[in-house]
Formats: structure tokens, sequence, C-alpha cells
């Protein structure tokens, strides 16, 4: 079996269609494993792609995407992915995925990495070192919108309601990302955590197409909360959402994932995918109030230049020094300094 890191030339082997084939037809893949993921986040942040196919005649066994990484907290390494929930091997077989991890070893060595993250959740690889920094939610759905309404716990269901007697009202397009951003930067502002730049939501509308949408609430004409969403074979996974604070009385939060649920049940999704949270967060308890339960995420390691295996730090506790100094940065300049401050920060 031939092994290479490759830059997605245009031979039929490597080329970023075979690629992007190769994921959409395995169970490993996720959008995070696509050539779009590469765009956005070597466009945006300027992280070099090292992607690595293995190969037997001209069929690709396995594939492995590789950023280069130069963080604040980790130091050089390589990563699968960064800013994505899922990553890491993407194979036929187990030998596909020996082969994929002998390739990084050489190249984390060749490159003095100090290691090789990989994010793997359906098949943590055997052997290697792994933390369970976070955990992910997924739910089977049915295709009756009221069955799916009923599996949800009736406290929910309840504030679902009262969304819907405050006249709150979903709409779907990027017309208004522009607008979503802003709600989106005062939540994280609110958070003490730095904003992912408009470009790169830009970056994810442009780079998926009709895999990617922006999904709105709005209450007397003013967009109140909103979330962007990626769509993998038949899995919805809401990935950046907000909500203005004043709009949590208004339940906008739960009407929001009750709509985007209701909506993608009907158009043929089986899977709704809540994302990674760590235990103790908000989030984690909100998916939980919505009857999911915690799946762990392996975050598995290829020692290279160190012999211990790396503390993956989760969100800061509130009281954190920089969370409060965050929240105390005007709104405008947290919005110029987040971007800059995220690059490096990749694996937070």
């Amino acid at each position: 079996m031939a092994v290479e890191t490759c830059p997605l030339g245009t031979d039929s082997a490597s080329s970023e269609d075979a690629w992007d084939r190769f994921v959409k037809s395995s169970s490993d893949g996720t959008p995070f494993h696509l050539t779009a993921w590469k765009e956005v986040v070597e466009g945006v942040f300027g992280h070099t792609p090292h992607y690595i196919v293995a190969r037997e005649a001209d069929e690709i066994r396995g594939i492995l995407p590789l950023f280069e990484i130069y963080g604040l907290r980790s130091g050089h390494c390589l990563s699968s992915v960064p800013y994505g929930v899922y990553g890491g091997t993407c194979t036929t077989d187990p030998e596909g995925s020996a082969a994929l991890l002998r390739e990084a070893m050489r190249l984390g060595q060749r490159l003095r990495a100090r290691y090789v993250e990989l994010r793997q959740l359906h098949h943590p690889l055997p052997g290697l070192s792994t933390r369970h920094p976070f955990v992910t939610f997924t739910r089977l759905m049915s295709p009756d919108p009221e069955v799916n309404l009923m599996a949800i716990p009736r406290e929910r269901r309840r504030m679902i309601r009262k969304g819907a007697r405050f006249g709150l009202t979903a709409r779907r397009g990027w017309g208004s990302l522009v607008d979503f951003h802003e709600i989106y930067s005062i939540s994280r502002h609110n958070l003490g955590a730095p904003p992912f730049p408009l470009r790169m939501f830009e970056a994810i509308r442009d780079q998926f197409g009709s895999a990617a949408e922006l999904l709105t609430i709005w209450h007397g004409g003013q967009l109140v909360a909103g979330v962007v969403s990626l769509f993998h074979q038949d899995r919805v996974m809401p990935y950046y959402g907000a909500c203005l604070p004043e709009a949590r009385a208004l339940a906008a939060n739960d009407f929001m994932y009750w709509e985007l649920m209701r909506m993608s049940c009907l158009q043929g999704y089986r899977v709704f995918d809540f994302g990674q949270s760590h235990a103790g967060s908000g989030t984690y308890d909100f998916k939980r109030h919505w009857g999911f339960e915690p799946e762990p995420i392996a975050y598995q390691y290829l020692l290279v230049r160190t012999s211990e295996v790396p503390y993956r730090q989760v969100s800061p506790p509130r009281g954190n020094a920089a969370v409060r100094v965050w929240k105390r940065i005007p709104l405008p300049l947290t919005k110029r300094l987040g971007p800059a401050l995220i690059r490096w920060l990749p694996l937070h």
C-alpha cells in the first residue's frame, strides 16, 4: 500500500474530487474531513495543510487531513483538525489506518512537531495515548416532526411552545449573515471568549454551498438568534449558534434548535448532532436537558518530540482572569482583536 503526503493535485488518486468522494462514501467521514474545511482553515487562518492519502493502485484506502499548528498553548504540532469537532483517520480497513499513522509520525518527525493530535469519534485507534476532554451529543430523528417533538423532555417542549407564543419565526438563508455575526460577537463577548471573524462564516458559506446553512430567528422584525449548521450524509450539525441576551426570555434558543430539527427531519436527515461540549459547561447542561446523552470524543496522540500526553485545556472557568478581562474590553475592540487571537488558539 502506497502512502503519500500530497498537495491534493489533479492526478486521479490525490485530486480534491477523489478525496471528497472517498470521505462522502465512508462511515468515518465528517464535514471536517472534506476539502471544503481545508479551504476554510487555510484561507482564513493560514495554517499549512498536510493531507495524507493511503492508496492501493489507483484506489484510495484511507485519508488523514492534518494541519501544521503553532499555537500559544499547544506549541508546534499537527492537528486533525483545528476548529473542528471531529477529524482523524478515515479508512476502509485497519491496514489503511496503520499506514496513515506511520506516515503521520514520519511527517511529525520531519517537521519537528511536538505531537500529532487526532479527534477520533467513531473508531478510536488502538495503542495510542488518549484523553477525553469533550463529549458529543447525537440522536436519531424520526421523519415525523411530532414524534421528534414528543421525544424532547416536557420542560423543553414547554419552552419551544413559549417561543411560538411570543411570535418567534424562523428564516433560512445567508442574507442576514452580517447581522448574525453581530449577535454572535455579542454572545462570545458575554462568554469572555474571542469571536471567529466574519470572513470565516463567509468562507463556510462559499466552500460548503448547500451543505451549510444559516437559520435565523426573528421577533417583531428583529433578528434575535441564529445558527450556522453543516449537513453531511444523513446528519445535521448545528455548529455556530448565538442568541441576544434579552431573547433568552423569549425561549429563542429552544425555538431555534427545534425549528432546525423540524426542518431537517422533513428534508430527510436522520441524525441531529449537537456537537461537542465539556462537562460542567452551560452548553453541556442545555443539551442534556434536551434528552441527549453524551458520547466521549477520543483525542488521540502520536507523541513525536514529547513523552507526555498534551493537556487539552477546555474552555476556561467563568472566574478565570482572562475571561474577566475579555468581558471588560469594549465589544468593538474584541471584534478586531478576537479574530487575530483565535488564529493562535486553534486547538482551544
